[in-house]
């Protein structure tokens, strides 16, 4: 096993956009000639835009790109500019008049950072996706939908931290596995390996972590209403063959990583969603894969804590010396 730059990954393309200002930005991923994909969403609020078409008894057979963005459900309007710039591409599904890229999305919130009056919209969107196709710009940090992701919220944004997006990805033999997680959890992030805090709710005077898990647990208080401001997105990519209803199956297991990093997670108040998209034709067993998945899935969780840099009066676990 070798650890690969996630863009190694072919043919898929990535771009992303963002608004370093206002905070916020997208991620697109996406295949010409289409990609397999399934999807597993445990967290209670998600912010979607056609998930609903990775159901393996949906009609359809691929997706030709996956959005990810900030601006909660507003960012959903990025997947109608992604639409429009692979139309003019001809990339889609052809029905006669033209044809009709199909695209899904997930957002995250992210609007108490920066100008919560700015969110990815169809510009923003057109933007990401060209740049996936004339000049792929993926990187780690502060970008596209990790622009104003952060952490450890559930006392309030006063004690959080600045994460950002992050990838890893492995090669065994001739199989890429690799994830891209954007991380905006309530609860903290652990480094899987070590178990070690690494991100996550700051005491008063921010020179320590306190626990959000023991905080739930020890109040068992019923709270009405709670802000649902939180989500940790993924995408899993590999370059092994497989049907939707694999690749589903793929996305369940990768939550694994979820749960080895981040605590609490699943929570009603986070919209937690992994998907899994499949663009080459490489033989690979389904729960090797799934493992890996999982185990590329934590990794990518860690580099979007420790790729990130404070911002927004939001410090990071570099600034800090967590990492």
């Amino acid at each position: 096993m070798k650890e690969i730059p996630v863009t190694d990954i072919h043919p898929l393309k990535i771009g992303q956009a963002e608004d370093r200002e206002a905070g916020t930005g997208c991620t697109v991923l996406l295949c010409e000639e289409g990609m397999r994909a399934g999807v597993d969403v445990r967290g209670g609020g998600p912010a979607s835009r056609e998930t609903t078409l990775l159901d393996p008894l949906m009609s359809a057979k691929i997706v030709h790109a996956l959005v990810l963005s900030g601006g909660s459900a507003f960012g959903l309007a990025a997947g109608d500019g992604v639409m429009r710039c692979l139309e003019e591409r001809g990339v889609g599904f052809d029905v006669g008049v033209t044809k009709v890229p199909l695209v899904v999305q997930s957002s995250l919130f992210d609007l108490t950072v920066g100008d919560s009056k700015v969110r990815p919209d169809a510009a923003m969107g057109y933007e990401a996706a060209r740049l996936a196709l004339d000049a792929p710009n993926y990187r780690d940090g502060n970008y596209g939908a990790g622009c104003g992701a952060t952490v450890g919220k559930y006392a309030g944004m006063d004690w959080c931290m600045k994460t950002g997006i992050g990838s890893y990805a492995v090669q065994v033999g001739r199989v890429q596995v690799g994830a891209i997680a954007v991380v905006n959890a309530m609860g903290d992030v652990y480094d899987w390996r070590q178990g070690r805090q690494i991100a996550g709710m700051l005491t008063e005077d921010k020179k320590a972590f306190r626990r959000t898990a023991d905080y739930l647990m020890e109040a068992m208080n019923i709270v009405e209403n709670k802000f649902v401001g939180n989500t940790t997105l993924c995408a899993v990519v590999t370059n092994a063959l497989f049907s939707k209803a694999q690749l589903t199956k793929i996305a369940g297991m990768a939550h694994d990583g979820y749960a080895r990093s981040i605590s609490p997670v699943h929570t009603t108040v986070d919209g937690d969603s992994v998907y899994a998209i499949s663009v080459g034709r490489e033989e690979g067993d389904l729960d090797a894969v799934g493992t890996l998945a999982g185990m590329v899935t934590s990794e990518a969780i860690t580099r979007a804590v420790t790729s990130a840099e404070s911002a927004y009066g939001f410090p990071s676990a570099s600034e800090l010396g967590f990492c």
